[in-house]
């Protein structure tokens, strides 16, 4: 049986609880491929999740956190590890994440660090560009479901700045107005750069294109420095110059 979740936490306890004692069971909270001859069923969150959940965190006090980022990885079966990890864990009566010769823990353990190491990367990745209303803003395309997780670093390095971060690939926003974080939908946004941006935009481009050389470019080191994946909202580069980049990158370049 495939169980479908909407990728909430509650959602999620209710669909564990529920495929327990199916030994074939699959939880996936995004597109599956149909099994011919499998059936499958969509999971409601229910009255049955808070009681999971507290009997989970007495387990494990830190599972709970763990099921956070793997719920909000990028990978597709993340539901499937995320369940046979849990599993795991009601199975022992107690923490697993020790036991990193057993499959079930080290794919959740895997998944878990690539979605700390991306929050670890975006703190020193992102960039906001100056509006002309004062506000911030800085548009990103993450892997993983976390520009809310993003939010308490530049509250505490932007003390009292409004901004916002915009995962363009999910379509949202995690907005603080200088008091107040929040999650909104965001579709696109029509963002009017202030002067002084535009001016130090191009002060910046210029101070590139002066010391880039193209016949030099070391693309292993840029690599090394910042994944490909993260070029296309760098100032410096416009949507050529990123393409032609990443078209090197993936021939394999130059050093």
């Amino acid at each position: 049986m495939i169980y479908f979740f909407d990728g909430t936490k509650e959602a999620f306890f209710t669909a564990f609880l529920a495929a327990w004692g199916d030994k074939d069971a699959v939880l996936t909270c995004g597109q599956k491929q149909l099994v011919l001859g499998m059936k499958t069923v969509f999971v409601n969150a229910d009255s049955r999740a808070a009681r999971a959940e507290a009997r989970f965190e007495t387990l494990d006090k830190g599972c709970l956190h763990e099921l956070d980022f793997l719920l909000r990885s990028g990978e597709q079966n993340r539901g499937q590890i995320a369940f046979r990890y849990f599993r795991r864990i009601a199975e022992t009566g107690g923490p697993v994440r020790g036991r990193l010769h057993e499959d079930d823990v080290i794919a959740a353990a895997e998944c878990v660090n690539r979605v700390g190491l991306e929050i670890h990367r975006l703190h020193g990745f992102v960039r906001f560009l100056a509006c002309e209303s004062g506000a911030l803003y800085s548009p990103v395309t993450p892997d993983n479901d976390i520009c809310d997780l993003l939010v308490p670093h530049f509250r505490a390095r932007l003390e009292g700045y409004p901004f916002v971060i915009h995962d363009i690939k999910r379509k949202k926003a995690a907005v603080y107005d200088g008091e107040h974080t929040f999650l909104a939908p965001l579709d696109r946004a029509d963002v009017a750069l202030s002067a002084d941006e535009i001016a130090w935009q191009e002060l910046w481009k210029t101070y590139y294109r002066g010391v880039n050389i193209p016949s030099r470019e070391r693309l292993k080191q840029m690599r090394g420095y910042m994944p490909v994946r993260y070029w296309k909202h760098l100032t410096e580069l416009n949507g050529t110059e990123v393409s032609r980049l990443q078209a090197l990158a993936a021939a394999g370049g130059t050093g």
